[in-house]
């Protein structure tokens, strides 16, 4: 197989995020195992220790910032890699910081299309079909209301959640890859089109989606899936990956 273009895929990342930078990594290195194109990963940071709505305000403030440097890269995309942040900002503010991020980058003569953890969520269960949901988030309660308050704006029904209530950032990326797998056995799944395996970018849950899926014979989606996802939709590229579920099974 002749090696294709290399495609430069920007990051903009909570600064205590230690997830997006290996697991989206993970997705598209398996995906050059069967497909010509190359990636390299460019990240910025913005600060953000704790998950709370005011830490998350500020470091939302901050993306403007990641953005311009990320496009001083010339990047073919930008991922930005904080579900929580943008829905905590108001139902539908993935389109409003899309736009605005993606400006940066046209007033810096690098104009690159950005995805949003959160829009690419919404985007990867409509890609799917899906209208009833189940999920597992890291967060404490008010932030998980917060985050099914989002989805349902969106038109999708969230039939039942666990919050694993862990606030600091750090914390959440040390979590067990493999846990979900075990976790999401508790959610309620009767009469659901997907499970959100991790409804943040944060918590590791690639090794998990594979294997919820073969028990439940349902699609599997999580934040960096879902980002993964967009990030290649944007690109024009084939939406394949091995071993990270349905949603990049080709089919989408």
């Amino acid at each position: 197989m002749t090696q294709g273009r290399v495609f430069r895929i920007g990051q903009i990342v909570p600064s205590s995020n230690t997830t997006m930078e290996t697991e989206i990594p993970a997705i598209l290195r398996a995906r050059e195992a069967v497909a010509p194109e190359r990636f390299s990963f460019h990240a910025s940071r913005m600060r953000m220790k704790k998950v709370t709505r005011e830490e998350l305000a500020a470091m939302d403030a901050d993306s403007d910032r990641c953005a311009l440097e990320l496009s001083d890269a010339r990047v073919d995309v930008l991922g930005y890699a904080c579900l929580v942040a943008i829905m905590s900002m108001g139902k539908g503010y993935h389109r409003i910081s899309e736009q605005r991020l993606h400006q940066r980058t046209v007033d810096n003569a690098a104009p690159a299309p950005v995805v949003t953890s959160a829009g690419a969520l919404v985007d990867g269960l409509h890609a799917i079909g899906a209208k009833k949901v189940s999920i597992l988030a890291p967060y404490m309660k008010p932030l998980t209301q917060l985050v099914i308050d989002y989805i349902e704006h969106e038109g999708i029904e969230v039939v039942d959640s666990i919050s694993l209530e862990i606030p600091d950032n750090l914390e959440v990326g040390r979590q067990d890859p493999l846990a979900p797998a075990e976790i999401t056995k508790r959610l309620k799944t009767a009469g659901v089109d997907a499970i959100v395996a991790s409804a943040c970018v944060q918590m590791p849950s690639l090794a998990s989606v594979d294997l919820i899926e073969q028990r439940t014979g349902l699609p599997v989606v999580s934040s960096a899936v879902s980002t993964t996802f967009m990030m290649l939709k944007r690109l024009g590229l084939r939406t394949h990956a091995p071993g990270a579920g349905s949603l990049l099974g080709g089919r989408y």
